[in-house]
């Protein structure tokens, strides 16, 4: 697959979005006040003695119009959730028989009826009244002006003279119809109306030029009677057919021959009715890519290929809801559409997605096992045209790749073709260089004396625009281009700076300085790390690394080795945000991990929730029982520091000791601290 190609800035592609979304509902709004202004202007053209004075077949074919409104034909595979509207017909025969007044109330009233019981949001059935009375005004005012009368007309004129009035009626219908519904889609989607018009053409064509051709017939049959009204039959069976030949070639057309699935082209359709349908709610588009599925064709041969990925397709459409819908883009590429859905519907999705892609598959006898890696945008907020949002859900789609995650959402700071992340990744390498980059320390004391033992070290950015801006904005930039070794280096440098000063002010601090998977997994950081304790005369016990759980557990040969080299060194492993991730035992048994660090999730909530108590409580006795140092992060009372305490954790770090504070700062407070501690012994 190409890499993504560059795209505008999240808050440009934001503001597009916002402003296309108040235009659409201005649009929508005007479209219905129009369309509804109609319906009292008609209801006071026509007496109730008149309506009831009515023949038998009037009310006969008011019948059949709502009928087929509530229940349309589904041709098989059909992409148009609303089916086929046999009703055109009837209402098209309404206004030739009897005039617009009496098409269009039927009309709304029919939608209504409709509507409701298909639990439509209000404001989508006051735009469907709305454009189908405007589309039904538009052709009775073409047709008075080609001379038609529905008061005078007689239904044998539709048969000679008035039937070019007819005709042209009927195309005005079609035109105006198609043109307030591609706009509307066309607004929501940011999608070209032309597009949006011309992919629809053939279907759209076809089955409302049949269906309008019958109204003629329709309005001969009611002047003759109700009986003669299933002669109807023959004609929209014929329009039945017609409609399915002609969608069965556009399915041909739509879908991928070998799974039987949707294709791209069908997709970009869905999408654009799915942004319009969902409103607020959104939609997420999902892209999955099959993980060594190049070694299946080339171990076992393309027909097991093919056989797998027809059997990957059956797991996919059966794990999602009827509404979604499953694409085959080519390859072992599938994309998942998700109408009415946000970012944690999307989550659960893909998580169902990757246990159903990877249970093994028994082919011919062989077991095949691949993974699955997916990546999850949203829209409006990832965008809200199909061709961005599969951009975006490829990068989330590498990024778990890269990270072996095998889920990932996209995000614009993990985005390596985001124009706004290339300006803040030269925005950093310049901090970098230029010092705006500064470290601020936490203290960490033990629980039983509350002696202060070290200090956490957080790189914080004092951007000369932007203020301070906090790690979780840039330190996954850095991650993601390769900016994080550097990173990590001038942290290090400034961290056990600080700490030699400090020791030469009497205070015996350790420093913990966070390193990521990238760190370990390159060749630099062991000898950062050797060249940094050399250079300010310190010992290897007074630093600790700390790695996050994820990074074990994506451990390496080259990671494993760079944890070897830093324990031979003899600095301490700490595994940081312990309780959030995949470590096991095993990980646990076979590393140099010295100490755990339990989350602060955790420790905040432990007072409140039992259960929160005991995966601490369950935490440090694994510590203990292992021989590590347990560490708890976000201790912000007094009674959570007596619970630790009585739990046996080790230490403690958060609020109720300080905030993470600059050196200058801190350093009166560890030395008043200090001589606290003094005096009390």
């Amino acid at each position: 697959m190409a890499a993504p190609s560059p795209v505008l800035p999240q808050d440009t592609r934001n503001d597009f979005s916002g402003r296309r979304d108040r235009h659409f509902r201005v649009y929508v709004s005007v479209v219905s006040v129009l369309g509804l202004c109609a319906l009292p202007l008609s209801l006071l053209s026509l007496r109730p003695s008149t309506v009831l004075g009515l023949e038998p077949a009037f009310w006969a074919l008011c019948a059949l119009l709502v009928l087929t409104e509530v229940r349309p034909i589904f041709t098989a595979g059909a992409r148009d959730a609303n089916g086929l509207q046999l009703s055109t017909s009837f209402v098209f025969a309404l206004l030739l028989r009897y005039g617009l007044p009496i098409a269009i109330v039927v009309q709304a009233l029919a939608t209504l009826v409709a509507d409701v019981s298909r639990r439509k949001a209000p404001w989508r059935t006051a735009f469907n009244v709305g454009q189908y009375s405007l589309s039904w005004s538009a052709a009775a005012a073409v047709m008075h002006l080609l001379g038609h009368d529905a008061d005078t007309a007689a239904p044998q004129d539709f048969l000679s003279g008035d039937l070019f009035s007819a005709l042209i009626g009927g195309l005005t219908y079609f035109v105006v119809n198609q043109l307030l519904v591609g706009v509307a889609v066309s607004l929501k989607s940011g999608q070209p109306v032309l597009r949006l018009l011309r992919d629809d053409l053939a279907y759209e064509s076809a089955t409302n030029g049949a269906l309008l051709a019958l109204s003629p017939l329709i309005a001969i049959l009611v002047e003759r009677g109700p009986l003669l009204l299933p002669l109807l039959i023959p004609p929209m069976l014929a329009v039945y057919k017609v409609a399915s030949v002609a969608l069965e070639r556009e399915q041909q057309a739509q879908t991928d021959a070998l799974t039987g699935l949707p294709n791209r082209t069908l997709l970009r359709a869905r999408t654009a009715d799915s942004l319009v349908e969902s409103g607020e709610q959104g939609i997420a588009l999902l892209l999955l890519d099959l993980d060594r599925f190049k070694e299946v064709n080339d171990t076992l041969g393309h027909h097991v290929g093919d056989c797998f990925l027809q059997v990957i397709a059956k797991r996919l459409s059966a794990a999602v809801r009827p509404s979604d819908t499953v694409v085959r883009l080519g390859g072992d590429e599938f994309a998942v559409l998700l109408p009415a859905t946000g970012a944690a519907g999307a989550e659960e999705t893909a998580r169902r997605l990757l246990e159903a892609v990877c249970a093994p598959v028994v082919l011919e006898g062989l077991q095949v096992d691949v993974d699955v890696s997916i990546g999850i945008a949203v829209a409006p907020q990832h965008g809200t045209q199909l061709d961005v949002l599969l951009q975006h859900a490829d990068v989330a789609m590498y990024l778990a790749k890269e990270t072996g995650s095998g889920i990932e959402q996209y995000d614009v700071s993990r985005d390596r073709n985001s124009t706004s992340r290339l300006v803040m990744l030269g925005e950093l390498r310049r901090a970098l260089a230029e010092g705006e980059l500064e470290v601020h320390y936490q203290p960490q004391a033990t629980l039983s004396s509350g002696s202060v033992t070290g200090v956490e070290a957080l790189v914080r950015w004092r951007h000369p625009e932007r203020g301070l801006v906090p790690p979780d904005d840039f330190v996954p930039l850095a991650e993601s281009s390769g900016l994080i070794e550097d990173l990590t280096r001038h942290v290090l440098g400034v961290a056990l700076e600080q700490v030699a000063v400090w020791r030469a002010q009497g205070l015996p601090l350790k420093v913990a300085v966070n390193v990521s998977i990238r760190d370990l997994s390159g060749t630099a950081l062991v000898e950062s790390v050797r060249s940094a304790l050399s250079r300010h005369g310190l010992a290897a016990d007074c630093l600790v690394l700390e790695v996050t759980e994820g990074s074990l557990f994506a451990e390496s040969h080259r990671t494993a080795t760079t944890l070897r080299q830093l324990d031979e060194l003899g600095v301490a492993l700490a595994l940081d945000d312990f309780g959030t991730g995949w470590s096991s035992l095993g990980h646990l048994r076979r590393l140099p991990v010295q100490e755990l660090k339990v989350d602060r999730t955790f420790v905040q909530r432990m007072r409140a929730d039992a259960r929160d108590g005991s995966i601490v409580r369950s935490v440090v006795d694994l510590g203990v029982g292992l021989g590590m140092r347990v560490v708890a992060e976000g201790v912000e009372d007094e009674a959570t520091w007596q619970m630790l305490q009585e739990m046996g954790c080790d230490e403690a770090q958060g609020w109720l000791l300080s905030r993470a504070e600059p050196a200058e700062v801190l350093t009166p407070w560890l030395l008043a601290r200090q001589e606290q501690a003094s005096l009390r012994r």
